[in-house]
């Protein structure tokens, strides 16, 4: 899908403060963040629709998802990272990664704009 703003991501066209990159998936900081470290993880292949996923491709994302939560946890130390998925916003499939420490954190009406500098340097200590 050529307009599609995550596969132009994928392809380089536009750029992202990726934190966790692999052959078929690709996580990077959302530009409105609900809280520092907010992610969208995200398949590179385009879908639209997280269950018309094949099977094996709906389960690799899963395990994707616990792979960058478990990186957000170890360098952000929020008591828990949260999960949202709704797919309305951009018609490419995605997961939503949230560190959180309490409940009713995980509203998107909390979300505020990031500078490119501010989702860099949070990307940053997330890689290392």
């Amino acid at each position: 899908m050529t307009d599609c703003i995550f596969c132009k991501i994928v392809k380089g066209e536009i750029p992202a403060a990726k934190i966790w990159e692999n052959r078929d998936f690709v996580a990077f900081l959302d530009m409105n963040s609900i809280k520092e470290g907010h992610t969208l993880l995200i398949p590179k292949k385009h879908s639209n629709y997280m269950f018309d996923l094949s099977d094996r491709d709906y389960v690799e994302l899963m395990l994707q998802a616990k792979l960058v939560a478990k990186k957000l946890k170890d360098k952000l130390n929020p008591e828990k990272i949260g999960m949202l998925v709704e797919g309305f916003a951009i018609p490419h499939v995605h997961i939503h990664l949230v560190p959180i420490n309490h409940a009713g954190e995980l509203d998107f009406n909390k979300a505020k704009p990031k500078s490119a500098e501010e989702l860099n340097k949070t990307a940053e200590k997330i890689r290392n």
